[in-house]
């Protein structure tokens, strides 16, 4: 058996987890590779809405398997608060969900460093989100970190010993802090955590592939944030692109089905970093307001901006996209008329490349295009699409070169529809 693999093509937040639950019942398997709790996948269904950090966006399937890989980062007490309120709403996590014993533990030292680190930046801070992903993934490379798997024997000493570290960097960059109510929450956390299904997932996974199961890969963040693809230094610190479902759930390359590419209708950037057809105009703002572009985890504002083609195709690239899926068109019912960036203009040059360098430069080349100015959001079929969003839909696919065959309308499971279906 393949697996497939879902993931972002943007900058993040591009709808992930809605998908990820539309996709489920089709797999027998829902497993996470890479990320931590810095990333919130938002599902909206039955009235009720729900953020996930952590957890696979499958657990809502009475019947699928959920698999935390090696490639995620995990914080015991976050963890501890995302799945006691997922059990509280009648979802049954302990059966079905299973946590790879070398996924990497987020410490309470590490949410103080990345604070630190931040500080200590100052102007050219990069826009963490202070849930200590960085400092955990640095000492994951530099051999010196915590994994899921040390709970089980001897932990006292590994803790103690990794915190002292940490405290001697946190006394080298002279930063107050006081651990009593992190470390106590953290500790619940971990007494928590081994209540559940700990793993060998790279043999779990490969098991449930031999005797036929049907696997979908979840990715988060967004290619643009890839720790080598993304707009370095402004990326997360794990590889958020394709290969990274290989390293972080211990597939072989040649297990890749289908990969499927998350876009919105715009773009949408939270942080610092390069965003070239960011709006600073009334347009970014009625954007931002219609699509409620506000994180889910850090609640923090997001800036937004038109299309970004260039980008894209850059992304579908490198993670070998078969089939691509856009979010949010509704979000551009209103408007009369929409811009979509085809290449950039750079030392005077148009470039139709993503460059190794984006800076304040770097100036987007944009067509305009009729939009479609009709409610969407009650449509259940492509039959009921305007005549100019299926002209975006065509121009968009001419460009990317791959089918979009998923399009959603609203926040809601019910609110998207499937193209293409004959095949």
């Amino acid at each position: 058996m393949k697996v497939d693999v879902l993931l972002g093509l943007q900058w993040g937040d591009e709808g992930k987890g809605k998908v990820v639950d539309v996709l489920t019942p089709r797999y027998d398997v829902v497993a996470r590779f890479q990320g931590g709790p810095n990333a919130g996948h938002t599902l909206e269904f039955e009235g009720q809405k729900y953020v996930l950090r952590s957890i696979p966006s499958g657990i809502f399937q009475g019947d699928k398997v959920n698999i935390i890989g090696n490639g995620v980062v995990l914080d015991p007490a976050l963890f501890k608060a995302e799945a006691e309120a997922l059990e509280a709403a009648g979802h049954n996590l302990k059966e079905r969900l299973f946590i790879s014993k070398k996924a990497h533990l987020i410490m309470p030292t590490h949410r103080i460093l990345d604070a630190a680190y931040e500080a200590a930046k100052g102007e050219e801070k990069v826009g963490t989100t202070g849930k200590g992903i960085g400092p955990t993934y640095t000492d994951k490379v530099s051999r010196n970190g915590l994994r899921v798997g040390d709970i089980l024997g001897h932990f006292g000493e590994k803790y103690a010993q990794a915190k002292k570290r940490h405290e001697q960097t946190l006394q080298s960059l002279n930063f107050e802090y006081d651990l009593t109510e992190l470390e106590q929450t953290w500790f619940e956390g971990i007494e928590y955590l081994k209540n559940f299904n700990l793993v060998d997932s790279e043999h779990e996974i490969n098991n449930l592939l031999y005797v036929g199961k049907k696997v979908l890969c979840e990715g988060a963040q967004g290619t643009m944030l890839d720790v080598d693809f993304g707009s370095y230094p402004f990326v997360t610190s794990s590889n958020t692109v394709c290969a990274g479902a290989c390293t972080g759930l211990g597939i072989a390359p040649n297990r890749i089905g289908e990969v499927y590419g998350i876009f919105k209708a715009y773009c949408t950037r939270v942080g610092a970093g390069p965003f070239p057809t960011e709006l600073f105009d009334k347009v970014g703002d009625q954007i931002c307001t219609l699509g409620h572009e506000f994180g889910s985890v850090t609640g923090r504002k997001r800036r937004c901006g038109w299309i970004d083609l260039v980008a894209l195709k850059y992304s579908i690239m490198i993670n070998g996209v078969t089939k691509l899926i856009m979010m949010k068109s509704d979000v551009l019912d209103s408007f009369a008329t929409i811009n979509a960036c085809i290449a950039y203009e750079m030392d005077g040059k148009e470039i139709d490349y993503f460059p190794y360098d984006i800076n304040d430069s770097v100036k987007p080349v944009y067509v305009e295009l009729a939009g479609w100015e009709t409610d969407m959001t009650k449509m259940k079929s492509e039959d009921e699409f305007p005549e100019e969003f299926n002209s975006y839909l065509t121009f968009l696919e001419e460009q990317l070169g791959v089918d979009i065959v998923i399009v959603s309308l609203g926040p809601d499971r019910a609110q998207t529809i499937e193209r293409y279906t004959e095949e």
